[in-house]
């Protein structure tokens, strides 16, 4: 085992997590109080039950700082496909919840195992990367991390539950950093790009649309004799029809109408301040409402009033920008930016690939749930159901997400050697 030396660790990114986790609390108790409360530490309330996360958070760091290094590389694999076990039982045993058949259900506690997902696909692509060594130039290996991330990917979206799966192409981020060509990004962006057009307009308008703009590209390059194939040119131009032709149908047959109705909202259109987007407008008006400082601990009218549903879950910010203010939010905002800056910058100091990946890895969930939370709150995306880390409710989110932290504390620590 592991020699416990306090300085050895990151101890600024500590810092982060404690107050963030600290903070959670705080607000998961403003936004949950009633007059009924008694003490923070009952555990039939919302707050008394992320208390007990954070006891066996705090267990799993005992655990995990005194393992050995090679013991993250070597579960990865096995962890992974538990995971996928797990998602894949979830249609046969999961427990339907927000419409969708997320969750296990063994007796008071429930666990969703797509959190579970999110751990095992950190550390299972950074085991086969690690393993590769090399640029992602080869066919077969961007195969098999396509497979790696599409995996958890489509099982979480047939749940339904296509929010949660969005988070895993935060992955795209380490891959990209680990060689992967940027045209495979560009493409993605322009598939997204197809697909958004397609919905806005309709199947013919983008077809039209396409076909104008790569008319436009390859006389262009027919003008300044850039030599290529006119099939390996159109190739493109013909998924990207076949993206947009399958788009209206899986719009309409894999998601849910409650989806369907948030992204049209953000497209614009429709407008629904009472419907689909009551829950976005209740929480603008909960953070402008908070102005500079805040209303004040237990203070803020919307809060108490309930005007925002899932206040302590999804919109737990619009409660920090109603009680803590301009002051509050940009504090959060600091702390989520200085710990997963951090983390990024000391995964480039790793000599071990292992380790640098799954730091890169941590860091871009971290970037994306923190950037698709607080877009939520504040009417820039769709209302997906995407937790804050550390902050939201949560005993899946607060348990898994401190795990990886534990781990990165682990690996870091030992980032000069090769063990």
């Amino acid at each position: 085992m592991n020699s416990f030396n306090i300085l050895k660790y990151d101890l600024i990114s500590l810092f982060s997590y404690i107050i963030l986790v600290t903070f959670g609390i705080i607000n998961i108790y403003s936004s949950s109080y009633n007059e009924s409360f008694t003490s923070i530490f009952d555990y039939s309330t919302i707050v008394g039950k992320q208390i007990i996360f954070l006891v066996i958070s705090l267990v799993t760091f005992i655990i995990i700082i005194f393992t050995k290094n090679k013991f993250f590389d070597s579960i990865a694999p096995i962890l992974y496909f538990i995971s996928i076990a797990l998602l894949l039982s979830l249609f046969i045993f999961g427990v339907e919840r927000g419409g969708a058949k997320s969750w296990y259900l063994i007796g008071p506690i429930s666990f969703q195992p797509t959190e579970l997902a999110k751990l095992s696909t950190a550390l299972f692509l950074a085991k086969f990367l690690s393993i590769i060594q090399t640029d992602l130039n080869k066919s077969r290996d961007i195969f098999i991390v396509g497979i790696i991330i599409l995996t958890p990917i489509a099982l979480i979206t047939f749940q339904p539950d296509p929010g949660s799966a969005l988070v895993f192409l935060a992955f795209i981020f380490p891959v990209l950093r680990e060689g992967l060509d940027l045209r495979f990004f560009y493409f993605g962006l322009i598939i997204f790009s197809t697909l958004i057009l397609t919905l806005i307009f309709d199947f013919t308008v983008s077809s039209i649309i396409l076909f104008a703009i790569f008319i436009i590209i390859y006389m262009y390059n027919q003008r300044n004799r850039f030599k290529i194939s006119v099939l390996k040119y159109f190739l493109p131009f013909i998924i990207l029809i076949s993206v947009s032709f399958s788009t209206n149908y899986l719009f309409e047959n894999v998601l849910e109408q409650r989806h369907r109705d948030r992204i049209n909202l953000i497209i614009g259109k429709e407008v629904d301040d009472r419907g689909i987007g009551y829950n976005t407008n209740q929480s603008k008006i909960a953070i402008s409402n908070g102005g500079l400082f805040g209303a004040g601990f237990l203070e803020g009218t919307q809060t108490k009033g309930n005007f925002v549903p899932r206040q302590h879950t999804d919109y737990i910010f619009s409660t920090i920008g109603e009680e803590w203010g301009f002051v509050g939010t940009l504090f959060t905002i600091l702390f989520f930016t200085l710990l997963i800056t951090r983390i990024s910058i000391r995964a480039e100091k790793q000599v071990n690939h292992f380790k640098r990946i799954y730091c890169n890895c941590f860091a871009s969930l971290l970037f994306i749930h923190f950037f698709i939370n607080i877009g939520m709150a504040i009417g820039l995306v769709p209302s997906i159901g995407i937790p804050l880390p550390y902050i939201s409710y949560g005993g899946s989110s607060l348990l898994i997400f401190s795990v990886m932290f534990f781990i990165y504390l682990n690996i870091d620590s030992s980032r000069l050697k090769e063990d």
